[in-house]
């Protein structure tokens, strides 16, 4: 009975220390920085808008984050404007930083009417933004990181797909 009770709490060593090493990698990995650095206007016209978010992230750990999804949700003036999730593949150097870029369709002028006005203003001057989301890490017993940003932006148009 006892030599039972000995090899059954045997059994429960590795289990114990797989629950400690998934606390422990938590706390050892630092949210990156996410931030939006641009909204390019790709195609604008009245069936459908199609927009390229462009973000930067800095990395302040010491080894590479490598990140398997982007999830995001982003505001502009207060309205909100685009949210979703894309499989990413790119590793952010460690303490360093990277980009990426995500293509957004929307229809404004079904769902967000306003944000017509904000897109129209945000040519021509810079507008405040709100980011939220969640980066996917490749790596074992890590859980998706989150980030959360603000600041200010400026639409760009592109090229001459913009109907006018």
């Amino acid at each position: 009975m006892i030599r039972r009770n000995v090899l059954r709490n045997m059994g429960l060593i590795p289990l114990a220390f797989a629950l400690t090493a998934c606390a422990s990698m938590e706390t050892l990995i630092s949210a990156p920085g996410v931030s939006l650095r641009n909204v390019t206007v790709t195609n604008l016209g009245f069936s459908g808008q199609t927009f390229l978010l462009g973000f930067d992230v800095v990395n302040p750990n010491p080894f590479p984050l490598p990140v398997s999804e982007v999830s995001y949700g982003i505001e502009l003036d207060g309205h909100a404007f685009a949210k979703g999730e894309t499989a990413a593949a790119f590793v952010i150097p460690a303490q360093g930083d990277g980009e990426f870029a995500i293509n957004v369709q929307l229809n404004l002028l079904k769902t967000a009417p306003q944000l017509l006005y904000v897109i129209r203003d945000g040519v021509r001057g810079d507008i405040p933004y709100a980011l939220t989301g969640e980066l996917g890490i490749d790596l074992p017993l890590v859980k998706p990181v989150r980030f959360r940003s603000t600041g200010e932006i400026h639409l760009q148009a592109s090229s001459s797909r913009v109907a006018r």
